[in-house]
C-alpha cells in the first residue's frame, strides 16, 4: 500500500542542542486553561535574498512571520499557553534568535520564548528554531527541519509539537489531521461528503462527490488509511479509502446492516457491528485475507465497538441489561463486564489512545452529554452538556476530544446547523472547529511526523 505523498516529504531533524537542566517554567497540565503560560513567538527570520525567492515561490511576503502565528495558534487553541502580542516585543527576530537579551522578555511578562530562522536552499526550506526558558536565561531546545517550501505549515505544527512536548512532558498533537462528513441543505435532505483537513482548519479537502450518503469515517492508527460507511443504492457497505492513490474499495458485502467500523490498533483489523435477523452483534474482518470472526452473539443490541490500545480489550455498547450501557471484554469477546452504572443512557464509547479513559456519550433527562470514565467504570466526569452531541473522538496524546454538536430547529424546521467542537480532558477550553461547510462524525489522525 503506497503512502501518502504528502505525509512522506522527508522532514529532517537535526538536534543541535538540547539542554537537561532543570528548569523554572512549569505548565500545569491537568487545569486546562486556568493558568496559560506566557509564550513570546518571535517571527523566524529571514533575510532578503530568501524573502526574495520565498516571494517567487510561496507568494508569501514574509513566511517567517507566517509559521510563527501557526504556531501562535495552536499553543494558544491548546488553552495551555497564552502568546503575547508581538507590538510589545523590544528586540529585533534575528539577534533574538542568537542571543536573547532575557531582561527585556521578562520586562513583558514572557517566560518562554520561541525564536527562530528560514532560509532557501537549492529550493529546499531550511526552518531553524530554538526554544528558551526566560526565567532560567537559557536555551531549552533547538532543532532544523529541512523539506520543501510548499510544506510550511507543517514545520508550524512539527515546530508547536516539539515545544508543547519540552514544556508539558506530554507528546503534541498539532500536526495532525481530521476526517469529518461535510454536510450541507437543509436537515430533510442533506449532502453529505467526506472531507479532510489540518487539526487548525486549513487544507480542507473533499474526499467524495456527495453522491451518496457517507458515515462514520475512522483513520487507521498506523497510516492515512480510513474506512468509512457508505450507502450505495440504499445498502450501507463499508470502504476502505486510500487517501494519497484516491482508490477505495468495498471491504465486503453483508447480508445485514452495518455500522460503525474502525480499525485496530495495529491497523490490520476493521472491528465493527451489523445487524442480522433484528440482531446485532460485533465482528471483526482481517483485512489480508477477509476472514471475519464473530466476537459477540447475543439477543440483545451490541455496537459502537472500540478497542482498547494495546488491542487486549474492546469496549461497545449495548442494551443486554435493559438499556443501552457501556461493556468491556477481551478482544476474543470474553470476560463480558460492564461499566456504566450512572443514570442515564450510555453510547459511542472510544478507548483513549492512552489507555487509562473512555470517553463516551450520555443521554439524561433530554440532555447530551459528552464524557469519560476510566476503564473499569469509575470517575465519571461529564465534560460538557448540549442539546444534541454525540461521537467524541480523542487526540493520538490523549488530551483533547473532538466530537458534533447540533442545534435544535424552531417550529419551521430552521435553524438546524451540526460543527465541530473540542474540548480538553479537564473540561475546560470548549472551543468551535471552524469548517467550510456543517460537519459531523469527526475523526482524529494520528501524528504525522511519527
Amino acid at each position: 500500500m503506497k503512502k501518502l505523498k504528502l505525509l512522506t516529504i522527508i522532514i529532517l531533524f537535526f538536534i543541535i542542542k538540547t539542554s537537561n537542566s532543570y528548569s523554572l517554567i512549569e505548565v500545569d497540565i491537568t487545569r486546562g486553561n486556568l493558568n496559560p503560560l506566557p509564550v513570546a513567538v518571535s517571527p523566524l527570520f529571514q533575510d532578503n535574498k530568501s524573502k526574495n525567492e520565498f516571494t517567487k515561490e510561496l507568494d508569501l511576503e514574509d513566511l517567517g512571520l507566517e509559521i510563527s502565528r501557526v504556531i501562535e495558534n495552536n499553543l494558544k487553541q491548546s488553552g495551555l499557553f497564552n502568546p503575547l502580542s508581538k507590538d510589545a516585543f523590544l528586540q529585533k527576530p534575528d539577534i533574538a534568535h542568537l542571543k536573547p537579551r532575557f531582561e527585556d522578555w521578562a520586562l513583558i511578562k514572557a517566560q518562554a520564548l520561541i525564536t527562530g530562522k528560514v532560509s532557501l536552499d537549492n529550493q529546499k526550506l531550511k526552518v531553524e528554531f530554538r526554544l528558551w526558558d526566560v526565567l532560567a536565561g537559557r536555551e531549552m531546545l533547538a532543532l532544523a527541519f529541512t523539506t520543501v517550501p510548499n510544506n510550511w505549515r507543517r514545520v508550524g505544527h512539527i515546530i508547536t509539537d516539539k515545544v508543547y512536548e519540552r514544556l508539558t512532558g506530554e507528546k503534541g498533537y498539532f500536526d495532525t489531521r481530521i476526517i469529518y462528513v461535510s454536510e450541507e441543505g437543509p436537515k430533510t435532505q442533506r449532502i453529505k461528503k467526506l472531507a479532510i483537513m489540518d487539526q487548525d482548519g486549513f487544507n480542507n479537502k473533499y474526499l467524495t462527490l456527495g453522491n451518496e450518503l457517507v458515515l462514520t469515517p475512522r483513520f487507521n492508527p498506523t497510516n492515512q488509511m480510513i474506512t468509512y460507511l457508505s450507502y450505495f443504492r440504499n445498502l450501507p457497505r463499508v470502504y476502505l479509502l486510500d487517501i494519497e492513490t484516491g482508490i477505495q474499495e468495498v471491504v465486503g458485502d453483508f447480508p445485514g446492516m452495518t455500522f460503525a467500523p474502525r480499525f485496530s490498533p495495529d491497523g490490520k483489523k476493521i472491528i465493527m457491528s451489523f445487524a442480522k435477523d433484528g440482531n446485532s452483534d460485533i465482528y471483526t474482518m482481517d483485512l489480508e485475507n477477509r476472514i471475519v470472526e464473530q466476537i459477540t452473539k447475543h439477543p440483545s443490541i451490541d455496537t459502537s465497538p472500540s478497542y482498547s490500545p494495546d488491542g487486549k480489550y474492546i469496549t461497545f455498547n449495548s442494551d443486554r441489561s435493559g438499556y443501552q450501557q457501556i461493556y468491556v471484554m477481551k478482544s476474543n469477546g470474553s470476560n463480558v463486564k460492564r461499566i456504566s452504572f450512572g443514570n442515564g443512557i450510555y453510547g459511542t464509547p472510544v478507548w483513549s489512545p492512552r489507555g487509562d479513559l473512555i470517553a463516551f456519550t450520555k443521554l439524561h433527562k433530554g440532555k447530551f452529554y459528552i464524557g469519560v470514565m476510566r476503564t473499569d467504570g469509575k470517575g465519571e466526569r461529564l465534560l460538557t452538556e448540549n442539546f444534541y452531541q454525540e461521537a467524541p473522538s480523542w487526540s493520538p496524546n490523549g488530551r483533547v476530544l473532538i466530537f458534533y454538536r447540533e442545534t435544535k430547529t424552531n417550529k419551521k424546521g430552521e435553524g438546524f446547523s451540526a460543527k465541530l467542537w473540542s474540548i480538553d480532558l479537564t473540561g475546560y477550553n470548549e472551543r468551535l472547529v471552524e469548517t467550510k461547510t456543517d460537519a459531523s462524525d469527526p475523526s482524529w489522525s494520528s501524528l504525522l511526523s511519527n
